[in-house]
């Protein structure tokens, strides 16, 4: 077996390994080098050193994008993992139709994020027409609308992952603790939720990276408005790349800093997670 796979293990891994380069390391290391140049096509540049990283940071757009989407990630992960795990530990307990309960919270994710934009673009403008307002007069109601959105996307698809962590649970456990007295308050904190901590690292990992790569339902449901005080940081990039002409080098600045953000903070929160995981 190791001497067949060594002499054809090649062959099975090689268009995975050829794909991952064409696809991911290539264009990561062509954008970060015309991150350092001024350019109009990939293959016409010039190079500007710093240039574009100085810009950046003068740029008062991109430092408002980037507190209201790191505002935007805290509210949502928090709204999202507490929803989802509170609305799985209900499923999980045998009741007639829980099943139909599932389907119905996990549909909304099926449907891609630039149509779920203009549908609760046309509900929260509904609702705020009462009050002769629209969801793109004030920062504070984009802000909100985007969450409601993305609690109502994702939390039926996180709920499916805390469902498989609290069904993963010994029951053994669970009917020790009951007959020893703890209530069921104390079973949910002392014996369930450690239990289910590698759920909810998933969980938090997918949902603050979410937060601050959301795209599609910013662009559809506020696309910044009003001037811009509700642009999140993937459509403040986009809309440097391809809205001011000549400042596509910049645009690809602020793209590497945000891959750096994104990355240094799902990293991290990927080991305090851990670390929590160990510890039970």
């Amino acid at each position: 077996m190791k001497k067949s796979l060594a002499r054809w293990g090649w062959l099975f891994t090689g268009p995975t390994v050829a794909a991952f380069i064409i696809g991911f390391v290539v264009p990561f290391v062509l954008g970060v080098y015309l991150s350092f140049t001024e350019f109009r096509t990939v293959t016409r540049s010039t190079w500007v050193g710093f240039d574009n990283y100085l810009k950046l940071f003068g740029d008062e757009t991109f430092a408002h994008s980037l507190w209201y989407t790191a505002g935007f990630a805290i509210v949502t992960t928090i709204l999202i993992n507490v929803f989802a795990f509170a609305i799985a530990y209900l499923l999980v307990k045998q009741f007639r139709g829980k099943n139909t309960f599932r389907s119905v919270f996990f549909m909304p994710n099926l449907i891609g994020g630039i149509v779920l934009g203009y549908i609760w673009l046309l509900l929260l403008n509904g609702v705020l027409g009462m009050w002769a307002r629209s969801i793109t007069y004030n920062e504070t109601y984009g802000f909100w609308g985007m969450v409601i959105l993305m609690c109502w996307q994702q939390i039926g698809y996180m709920m499916v992952i805390y469902i498989a962590g609290l069904q993963s649970i010994p029951t053994e456990l669970l009917e020790a603790a009951e007959m020893d007295g703890a209530s069921a308050g104390r079973r949910l904190r002392s014996v369930i939720i450690p239990l289910v901590m590698p759920s909810i690292t998933v969980c938090t990992f997918l949902t603050i990276t979410n937060g601050f790569k959301m795209f599609d339902q910013n662009l559809a449901l506020t696309n910044g408005a009003p001037s811009r005080l509700s642009e999140l940081l993937a459509l403040n990039i986009f809309n440097t790349f391809y809205g001011r002409t000549g400042f596509e080098g910049v645009g690809q600045a602020k793209a590497v800093v945000f891959l750096i953000i994104v990355a240094v903070i799902a990293l991290a929160q990927n080991r305090f997670a851990r670390s929590k995981e160990a510890a039970v």
